[in-house]
C-alpha cells in the first residue's frame, strides 16, 4: 500500500538574511511533513524564526533554498499566477491580528475571499453566515468589526481562512492577542473545525496548553525542526 501523499511537504528548506554586511541564518535545512487531518503545533521561542516559516509554507515569501510541495505538487517552478491561486484555492491563513476590513459587517468580510474565488453574491452569503453561525457569531452577523469584541473579531477571522475550504490552514500565534478564557474557546472552536472538515493544519503558538491539544508537537530551535511529541509531550524548555 502506497504512504498517502502528505498536505504539506518541506524539505531542506533553508531561509537566510543579510544584515550589517553578515549574513544571518533564520531556516538552516527544515524537514518536515504534515499529513492529511494533521494538526501540528509549531513551538520555539520568539525570534526563532516561526512567522518566516509559515509565510514560505504559505507561498508569501520564497525560501534562500530548498523545496515547498502542496498536495506533491512542486512550488519552487511556480509562476505568481499560480501561487496566488495555490493561496486562494488551497491555503487557509490566521494570524494573531484578525486584520478585518473595518467598513464590513461580519457576514461581508468573510463573503470577501469567496467573492474574489468566483462563488456568486447569494451563496457566498449562505456560506459566511452558515459558518459564523457554527462559530457562535449567529447574532453578530451585521456587526462591524470594532463592534465586536476581541473573541468575536477573532472568530471572524477564522471564518474568513476556511470561507474557501482550504485543504491547509496556516495559524501564526491565533488566540495570541487574546485572554486566556477566551483564547481556550476560539481554539476548542478552531479544532473542532478543523477535525469535522478533515483539514492539515499547522499552527504556531506559544500557549503550552494548546500545544499539548494537537496530534503531534513540532520545535524550531537553532534554525532546524526537532520533534517535540504528540499530546502531553510538549518539552518543557522551549521558551
Amino acid at each position: 500500500m502506497n504512504k498517502q501523499t502528505p498536505t504539506l511537504e518541506l524539505k531542506n528548506l533553508r531561509r537566510s538574511f543579510k544584515q550589517g554586511g553578515q549574513t544571518l541564518e533564520v531556516l538552516r535545512g527544515i524537514e518536515l511533513d504534515i499529513a492529511k487531518g494533521e494538526v501540528v503545533a509549531l513551538i520555539g521561542p520568539s525570534g526563532a524564526g516561526k512567522s518566516t516559516l509559515l509565510q514560505i509554507a504559505g507561498l508569501l515569501e520564497q525560501p534562500s533554498k530548498g523545496e515547498i510541495y502542496l498536495d506533491g505538487l512542486k512550488c519552487s517552478k511556480l509562476s505568481d499566477a499560480m501561487r496566488t491561486s495555490l493561496r486562494r484555492d488551497y491555503l487557509g491563513f490566521v494570524y494573531q491580528y484578525h486584520n478585518l476590513l473595518p467598513d464590513f459587517d461580519a457576514v461581508e468580510n468573510v463573503m470577501m475571499p469567496l467573492l474574489i474565488a468566483g462563488v456568486n453574491p447569494k451563496a457566498a452569503r449562505e456560506k459566511a453566515e452558515k459558518l459564523l453561525k457554527r462559530l457562535g457569531l449567529g447574532k453578530r452577523l451585521k456587526h462591524r468589526p470594532a463592534e465586536l469584541s476581541g473573541g468575536e473579531q477573532q472568530r471572524v477571522a477564522i471564518a474568513r481562512a476556511l470561507a474557501n475550504t482550504p485543504k491547509l490552514l496556516l495559524a501564526d500565534e491565533p488566540t495570541g492577542n487574546l485572554d486566556p478564557k477566551t483564547a481556550e474557546s476560539v481554539f476548542a472552536e478552531l479544532i473542532a473545525i478543523v477535525k469535522e472538515t478533515g483539514l492539515s493544519a499547522l499552527v504556531a503558538t506559544h500557549n503550552m496548553e494548546l500545544a499539548q491539544q494537537m496530534d503531534r508537537v513540532v520545535e524550531l530551535k537553532d534554525g532546524i525542526i526537532e520533534e517535540a511529541g504528540g499530546r502531553g509531550r510538549v518539552s518543557k524548555n522551549f521558551y
